[in-house]
């Protein structure tokens, strides 16, 4: 070790602030109170459109069969529609029920003034054609976006045909991101899962933002290098805790779109996990999405919005692909 010489100061002893930084641990994005925000600010237009125009956003949900899970998302969207003062009608089929039936209330909704926005509650039953009922919904009441028309116009770069609304998930996530102060452009983002709902959409959301846009999929090589190099990561895989902590580039933004029940000794006999292993991912990620808490609030949220966007452009007569609703 060497010593002053004379005339020297001595090296003043090291402080905690000149050693090496550790990694805090990552910030929560509460889609909960995100959410809340949104209902808060929906509750004002939803109030305006009463007194001003006498219209109360309505929302048709098809409901098949009696899964628990679906049975439960449908509660859960009538206890926040009670809540906003959207109107809820709830048409339950049995498990056999014909697809014509289905049409046939479809056909029934599209052509009654007064309901704004048709929900079919996915999945449908094997011996119904899932893309025959949604097909049916008019597009300018497929708040869920789920119709292949939204799709293509989400996919355009032009300006001229913009969807009427955006799936409810992945503009859940754009939603998380532009309330977190996360900014997009420039970014490297990467989605693992290309569904329909959520994959596909969000990674052209992204791209509509500026952001360089890698997909993953179930044949995708090398996941983990590649996962490894998002500043942005939403993982939509329905995985439990697949996507581990150390694969994951420190500081970067996760979204964790999972919701997957684990069976364990509680009195409910399970709990939520997400697709992303949480307590590892704390230790990397910059801000993180929780599950439960994160991004399922945001999906409910977004479904109002678009249904009372769907209600606001029949009370104020916005044109088709104008995009006033879309926010």
């Amino acid at each position: 070790m060497s010593h002053p010489q004379a005339g020297e100061a001595a090296p003043a002893p090291l402080s905690d602030a000149s050693l090496p930084p550790q990694h805090a641990a990552a910030r929560i994005i509460s889609g909960t109170s995100v959410a809340n925000e949104i209902k808060s600010e929906l509750s004002s237009r939803i109030a305006l459109l009463k007194t001003k125009h006498e219209v109360v956003p309505a929302l048709a949900v098809l409901l098949v069969g009696a899964r628990a899970d679906s049975l439960s998302y449908v509660a859960m969207k009538k206890k926040v529609a009670a809540k906003l003062g959207v109107r809820m009608m709830v048409y339950t089929f049995e498990q056999c029920v014909e697809e014509s039936s289905l049409v046939d209330r479809i056909d029934a909704c599209n052509a009654d003034a007064d309901i704004h926005g048709i929900l079919v509650q996915l999945p449908l039953p094997e011996h119904i054609c899932e893309e025959n009922v949604i097909r049916r919904v008019a597009i300018e009441k497929d708040v869920d976006a789920f119709h292949f028309e939204h799709l293509g116009r989400l996919a355009r770069r032009d300006t001229e045909f913009h969807p009427l609304f955006l799936p409810c998930t992945a503009s859940g996530c754009m939603e998380l991101l532009r309330r977190s102060a996360v900014d997009v452009r420039g970014k490297h983002a990467v989605i693992v899962g290309r569904s329909k709902l959520v994959g596909m959409p969000v990674s052209l959301l992204l791209l509509k933002q500026d952001a360089t846009v890698t997909v993953c999929h179930s044949k995708t090589q090398n996941i983990a290098d590649i996962v490894g190099l998002a500043d942005i990561l939403i993982v939509a895989i329905g995985q439990p805790q697949f996507v581990r902590g150390h694969w994951i580039k420190p500081g970067a933004t996760v979204l964790d779109v999972g919701a997957n029940a684990v069976r364990d000794n509680s009195a409910r006999g399970y709990h939520l996990v997400g697709d992303v292993c949480f307590e590892e991912a704390l230790t990397r990620a910059g801000m993180i999405t929780p599950v439960p808490g994160g991004v399922g609030p945001m999906t409910v949220a977004m479904l109002m919005l678009s249904v009372v966007c769907a209600a606001e452009r029949l009370a104020t007569g916005i044109a088709d692909g104008d995009e006033a609703c879309i926010k």
